[in-house]
């Protein structure tokens, strides 16, 4: 079995624990669409909360000065945090009838369908990892886990 090494251990435990968090996330959104009588509203308020958490952590990171930036730049690059809105919108709408482990597991089937097939294009200027029968089984088995999470 293939070891790893810190330099790829470190960032899988960083996106696991923030996955976690994000597990957590999509539930407490719900709770929050229902408490305030909107779920777009809820996805508002998550993302303004999510926007000064960022803003303090650039400013405090001397990274004020690239926000500047940001309006210079083509729209298509902007167009991740619609994205990000439509996944929280999803997620807090979805949970409460499908649950919590059938929303993830759409949305992770989701996310690796776009990243085979990214991967595979070297899309935005990132190192091409072509489609293998490995990675094609690895999305098989995470659409099994979607079809088992319902039965």
């Amino acid at each position: 079995m293939p070891t790893l090494s810190p330099a790829i251990l470190i960032p899988v435990i960083v996106v696991f624990a923030v996955g976690v968090g994000f597990g957590i996330q999509a539930p407490l959104n719900a709770a929050l669409g229902r408490a305030i009588g909107g779920g777009v509203a809820a996805a508002a308020v998550s993302f303004g909360v999510g926007f000064a958490a960022l803003l303090v952590l650039s400013l405090a990171l001397g990274q004020g000065g690239a926000l500047l930036a940001a309006p210079s730049q083509p729209l298509w690059m902007l167009a991740g945090g619609l994205l990000g809105a439509a996944v929280v919108w999803a997620m807090l709408w979805s949970v409460p009838s499908i649950g919590i482990l059938t929303a993830f597991a759409a949305l992770l089937l989701g996310q690796l369908s776009a990243a085979l097939v990214l991967d595979a294009l070297g899309a935005f200027n990132l190192p091409v990892h072509p489609i293998t029968p490995t990675r094609l089984l690895a999305l098989a088995l995470v659409a099994g886990g979607l079809v088992l999470s319902r039965l």
